[in-house]
């Protein structure tokens, strides 16, 4: 029997990128906190907040390079069709402002600094985990939407 469709879930795609976004930035965030020098003097909870205000800040770039694929694959459902230039576009704005962000904060203003034990890429010096939070988060942010969108596609058709 199929459900009625008031049960049927008809939220926008960026609350769920927001949703799954921001747990797993806020992991990331927590765990390569020793790997800013920065992190080592605040206490427990100041750690936390430091961490909750640049989850925020992850929140805003993958809301950007959401809406930046959504121009390219001309949906916000773009993740759902098979195509790379949307989800290429999704990673490459990701990583350019992430890139850049690291860049202003830990070279110009000062507002970050690495630890010792932070890997920092050649030539462009940025920290090797915001790099690869960038890749790993979204990639399974956008995996979930993915299968969340087909089960929702599947209880409407059945």
């Amino acid at each position: 029997m199929p459900l009625p469709s008031s049960y049927v879930r008809q939220l926008p795609p960026e609350v769920d990128l927001i949703v799954l976004s921001f747990l797993g930035h806020f992991a990331w965030e927590i765990l390569q906190a020793p790997m800013f020098s920065s992190m080592s003097q605040v206490d427990h909870f100041a750690g936390i907040f430091v961490c909750l205000k640049a989850t925020l800040g992850d929140l805003a770039i993958a809301l950007s390079a959401f809406w930046s694929a959504a121009l390219i694959g001309r949906s916000r459902r773009w993740f759902t069709r098979p195509s790379l230039r949307a989800p290429a576009v999704f990673f490459a704005v990701g990583l350019l402002l992430t890139i850049g962000l690291e860049y202003i904060h830990t070279q110009i203003t000062g507002r970050w600094v690495y630890d010792g034990i932070m890997p920092v890429l050649p030539i462009i010096g940025t920290g090797l985990t915001p790099i690869l939070q960038w890749i790993f988060v979204p990639m399974l942010v956008l995996w979930y939407m993915f299968r969340l969108d087909r089960n929702i596609s599947h209880l409407e058709r059945a």
